[in-house]
């Protein structure tokens, strides 16, 4: 998978000053390939998955089993590359910062766009990002560290199973925080009207219990640092339709790049009534 290196035109600290409308045409235009956490404040964000209209509707069932982990918000037409109920001005082919090529199930390359490769039996899907919901959390006086350090958000393949659906199935994966123990409440509290973005912390505290073997090795993303006073939170991530993707192996699928997402066009809380948390099994 990929890991980013910082080889953009344009550096995170500026687009965090941007507006949504120059965000978009920056990354469209491929002068920035980073993580997207802490940009666009306020808009919902969304991991990406575009597949042949063949596999749609076991992906889509896929998604409605493991709500947790990954949580539908909208998909697109065969051969469309908008999503209207995410915003009118969005191209899926070339509005994220980077996606990754996967063939025969495997994430082959990355690309800033996939406009070469788009075909008309592709459906493109939407999975809410726990992006979405840390704008709050830092209003409440919640750092983010990953946002401080300027790197993508840790995240770890875990040992719970997901529900499998058709060729679709593995283990889940988590984001992980660091948080104060004060602070843990409130986290929970303000994370609770975000089930459409992952919601509440899944995991806090030891991560051996999710079968992470170390904290400062992620599987994607960059390692982050803790004060003494932190613990690891752990929440469901998006990046579960990657593994889910590998097991399926369908002859091609796109996906973002990790911590790359999608910025939609409308609010973060605007369609907070898409999804109840549930429960995985296993």
């Amino acid at each position: 998978m990929t890991r980013f290196t910082g080889n953009n035109n344009c550096s995170h600290t500026q687009l965090a000053a941007a507006t949504p409308a120059d965000v978009r045409q920056i990354i469209r235009d491929n002068q920035y390939q980073g993580h997207t956490a802490g940009i666009c404040d306020g808009l919902l964000q969304c991991n990406v998955v575009i597949l042949p209209e063949a596999l749609a509707s076991d992906f889509s069932a896929y998604c409605e089993a493991n709500i947790v982990f990954c949580p539908l918000l909208a998909a697109s037409k065969a051969g469309q590359f908008g999503i209207d109920a995410l915003g009118g001005a969005i191209d899926l082919r070339t509005d994220l910062p980077l996606y990754n090529i996967h063939e025969s199930g495997k994430a082959v390359r990355s690309s800033p766009d996939i406009k070469d490769l788009w075909r008309s039996d592709f459906v493109a899907f939407a999975v809410g990002c726990s992006f979405t919901f840390e704008r709050a959390l830092l209003s409440a006086g919640i750092p983010m560290r990953h946002i401080e350090q300027d790197v993508t958000v840790p995240m770890f393949k875990t040992n719970i199973e997901t529900n499998s659906v058709g060729p679709f199935g593995g283990a889940a994966v988590v984001s992980m925080r660091p948080i104060k123990t004060s602070d843990l409440q409130k986290t929970t509290d303000i994370c609770a009207n975000y089930t459409h973005a992952h919601g509440i912390p899944i995991h806090v505290g030891d991560p051996s219990q999710l079968g992470i073997k170390g904290i400062n090795k992620p599987d994607w993303g960059s390692s982050v640092t803790f004060a003494d006073d932190e613990v690891p939170v752990f929440w469901g991530c998006g990046v579960t339709t990657q593994v889910a993707i590998t097991n399926a192996n369908p002859e091609i699928c796109i996906t973002h790049a990790p911590g790359a997402m999608l910025i939609t066009e409308i609010d973060e809380l605007s369609n907070s009534d898409w999804r109840t948390a549930g429960t995985p099994s296993g």
